[in-house]
């Protein structure tokens, strides 16, 4: 007859930092007391489900387990003993990790099951349940307590983190492409390096330029077989050396120039990153800061918006439109947006649209001119070439025209001479160079954080894909089916 032994307890640390010791298969002769040292057979990976563990106890007792099962996702592994001088037989373990949201502490639960000799089952399931279990938890909660986790093996002082690898689903652009051209693939995060952030990304934002660079639009940016995706939040897993301000456990967000997002776990600079307030949830922070952000220089940078500003928005009802309309009305500006079907003109009414224009074939400017005969000042542009002749009618003399987007082609060169019938100015904004500093980073973070938690600007809706469907929410990027943001949940 089998024995079953059960025992449980909170740890009070974030579960990146318990699962990142835990998952190595090899790391237990670091934490565990009992343990005197330990090996991985035949030289594989400690994370490499099937490798094989020989260790020895202090109390002279060899024993050999095997890895069945690692599930980054679910912070879960299965193991087995193939042999042993300890007599349990049959022996399967599980050890499974659950986040504590009270306090960002984790719930671990160990379990097994195994035969004994006759006779020597309350000896053995003891010595499971308390030499083992339970004198584990209190090992793991002094190496964390310690810093342990963060000490080079071997050296009695805080040094740079342990270099414990850890496992990242990332997506790829098989070659320049269509949606299709997104597959998923299986590897290894590196360690943060100097400077730098290792972060369990639990949400990443889907942005038209991830559309560009797989189409190879920007092919500077991305080459074939590199990773999409400008933005994500998630929860410290380590930090590199020189960084300050961020710990373990903490939840940021970040915005960054090079691409690289579309993973589930990604070393990125500190200078990139924030922290989050804690009503702000992964999924939110990832599908606004970098919209949001773009909002906050397009009104206060290069619109000037002020009371009374004459704005026109296209794609009024898409994550940026929405925020965008929505933090210019609070501004007292007036608004007219452009959208696709009479759904997203609910949708941009509800957030901040004085007037909106339905428009499949990119003609807006008649019912522009319409409702302002004096023209637009600011329009922000995110439709491209299809739109161009559009958007010089519609614009006001002295106006300003800001090219955002190219999501129906690239514009072609702008002259000079043709904005000058106007006294038109035009611009074309890179987002990262209005954050260029971590400073001007959190400035312009914690006014989008404001205006969210104030409700003078209401957050778009969210449609949310796992990390493996991103073919699936680009197709519906490009559809223009979609109403607000989109993210990946990795």
């Amino acid at each position: 007859m089998l024995q079953r032994v059960v025992r449980s307890t909170i740890i009070d640390a974030p579960i990146e930092r318990v699962w990142a010791v835990l998952r190595d298969f090899n790391s237990h002769d670091h934490w565990h007391n009992v343990v005197d040292s330990s090996r991985i057979e035949g030289e594989e990976r400690s994370d490499q489900v099937g490798c094989i563990r020989s260790f020895s106890l202090k109390d002279g007792n060899r024993i050999r387990e095997q890895l069945l099962t690692l599930d980054d996702h679910q912070h879960k592994s299965t193991y087995c003993i193939v042999d042993a001088t300890v007599p349990l037989i049959r022996y399967v373990a599980t050890i499974t990790l659950k986040p504590v949201t009270d306090g960002n502490r984790t719930f671990w639960h160990w379990e097994s099951t195994f035969g004994t000799p006759p006779g020597r089952e309350r000896e053995l399931s003891n010595m499971v349940s308390q030499g083992v279990y339970e004198a584990g938890f209190e090992n793991l909660r002094r190496h964390l307590a310690v810093g342990g986790d963060l000490l080079v093996p071997g050296s009695s002082h805080m040094a740079m983190p342990r270099a414990l690898p850890v496992h990242s689903r990332r997506i790829v652009v098989a070659q320049y492409g269509g949606a299709e051209q997104l597959v998923p693939q299986d590897g290894e995060a590196p360690a943060p390096g100097p400077g730098e952030l290792r972060i369990r990304q639990r949400a990443i934002g889907v942005n038209y330029i991830d559309v560009y660079l797989r189409k190879g639009w920007i092919p500077q940016m991305l080459a074939p077989y590199g990773t999409p995706g400008m933005e994500a939040a998630g929860t410290v897993i380590d930090v590199g050396e020189g960084v300050h301000g961020f710990m373990p456990g903490d939840r940021v967000a970040y915005i960054g120039p090079l691409p690289g997002g579309y993973c589930s776990v990604r070393s990125v600079p500190a200078a990139w990153v924030v922290q989050l307030p804690p009503a702000v949830e992964d999924a939110s922070a990832a599908s606004m800061l970098l919209k949001g952000i773009t909002a906050d220089y397009l009104l206060r940078d290069l619109g000037h918006v002020r009371p009374g500003t004459r704005l026109l928005v296209h794609a009024a009802a898409g994550g940026v439109g929405l925020l965008l309309c929505g933090w210019a009305r609070s501004l007292g500006a007036r608004v007219i947006g452009t959208v696709s079907s009479e759904e997203k003109a609910r949708t941009a009414r509800e957030h901040g649209c004085e007037q909106v224009i339905v428009t499949r074939d990119y003609r807006f400017a008649d019912g522009v001119l319409r409702q302002w005969p004096e023209g637009a000042e600011v329009i922000v542009d995110g439709l491209g070439e299809a739109a161009r002749q559009e958007n010089f009618v519609a614009l006001a003399r002295c106006g300003h025209w800001i090219s955002l987007g190219q999501a129906t082609g690239a514009l072609q060169p702008i002259s000079t001479d043709w904005l000058a019938q106007k006294s038109a100015t035009f611009s074309r904004p890179v987002a990262f160079d209005y954050v260029a500093t971590p400073a001007l980073m959190a400035e312009r973070a914690q006014r989008l954080w404001a205006v969210l938690a104030d409700g003078s600007v209401k957050a778009p809706p969210i449609e949310r894909w796992s990390l493996d469907a991103a073919a699936r929410a680009h197709e519906r990027l490009e559809s223009r089916a979609t109403i607000g943001a989109l993210v990946l949940v990795a």
